[in-house]
């Protein structure tokens, strides 16, 4: 006769990769049923995104079957409770789980691109995104989005007028896109376009999200300074190309968020532009801005390569049509997003484990 002790002492023996512990330590294991040979269950991951899934699947499978009985019918649902380090005191966006900045050293390496397309990827695995875009000067979400003409609403949240953000293709979304017109240049000074970055987090109603990307100018300026200081961010993506000038610009940027006093984790670089793949030819690639660059760059930094990303003229095309390539389900350029989301979700929930452990020892 199976029982529940048993079921617990096999899952056990189930460890986590990426958080190096056993799945019933770290209380992913829930709603254990058994009725005669029957065992059910549910494993909690840490994000829907979770690219080792099916390896945890099928590593409870294997362990019911070997340690309590090889007839056993095991059934498994796999449902997920995304990580976040930000504890008890969220005073600031206290329901959002996780703030992630999309960062880059120069313009032109594809970053808005990268930030809308692991926006939808995340959102299409089930999870509760949220994207600001914070590049006050040269906003480009409303576009890529398809919600140039929209205008957020407002609406009372405890007394306080607060704005509501557009949604689009299961993604929330505020720009300062929104309050200008599509032709007129945004002439700000830094103080002016740090309020205006704040208020896009202080004055929104963003309810409910696992993950609230925000994609940031280039470079290192007023905008970066405002929102290390003032949001509280999980960590940094930083975006590059191969090419020498790109991955200059990018090491400062993965240094700005190492300087002490601002300290946030760079979750990992991403290589965009990686190759040219030629549309007719999918087998054949073209290393025009260089080979590795930002591999290289990655390990010799320490930081995680969460991966490289084709040149192809289908991702272009969809950004400029409002339609993010991520969400051509079932291509190869969607599923390279997808996986892109998935290792990014991997470094966030690695990065939050080892927040609370460090604590616990404080």
């Amino acid at each position: 006769m199976i029982n529940q002790a048993q079921v617990l002492d096999a899952l056990s023996q189930v460890i986590e990769p990426d958080l190096k512990k056993d799945l019933v330590s770290l209380n992913m294991i829930r709603d254990i049923k058994i009725e005669g040979k029957k065992v059910s269950f549910t494993v909690v991951l840490t994000t829907p995104a979770c690219p080792l899934k099916e390896m945890i699947h099928q590593a409870c499978v294997n362990a019911i079957v070997h340690y309590v009985d090889k007839e056993a019918e095991v059934e498994i649902n796999m449902t997920a409770e995304v990580s976040s380090k930000r504890g008890g005191e969220r005073l600031l966006l206290p329901n959002v789980r996780n703030i992630i900045a999309i960062a880059s050293g120069k313009g032109g390496v594809g970053k808005s691109t990268v930030a809308s397309n692991l926006a939808v990827a995340l959102a299409r695995k089930g999870a509760r995104v949220g994207l600001v875009d914070a590049d006050i000067y040269g906003p480009s979400v409303p576009l890529m989005f398809d919600v140039l003409n929209e205008k957020p609403m407002g609406r009372m949240v405890d007394g306080k007028q607060v704005m509501v953000p557009i949604e689009s293709y299961g993604v929330k979304l505020l720009s300062i896109g929104f309050f200008a017109e599509t032709s007129q240049a945004i002439v700000w000074r830094g103080p002016m376009a740090s309020r205006a970055l704040t208020q896009l987090f202080t004055d929104a109603d963003w309810g409910e999200l696992d993950y609230l990307l925000v994609d940031l100018p280039p470079g290192t300026g007023d905008i970066h300074l405002t929102l290390v200081s003032n949001i509280p961010l999980t960590g940094a993506v930083v975006v590059t190309t191969p090419q020498a000038v790109a991955l200059s610009d990018a090491e400062k940027a993965v240094s700005m968020f190492r300087i002490p006093n601002i300290n946030v984790p760079v979750i990992g670089l991403v290589e965009n532009m990686s190759y040219f793949v030629p549309e007719e030819l999918p087998e054949n690639r073209y290393y025009i801005f260089g080979r590795d660059g930002g591999k290289a760059m990655a390990e010799r930094l320490g930081i995680t390569l969460l991966g490289q990303l084709p040149l192809v003229q289908s991702i272009r095309e969809a950004g400029d049509n409002g339609h993010p390539a991520g969400l051509q389900e079932g291509t190869v350029v969607s599923g390279i997003f997808d996986e892109l989301a998935g290792s990014m979700a991997q470094q966030v929930a690695i990065i939050n484990a080892t927040s609370k452990t460090e604590a616990s020892l404080v």
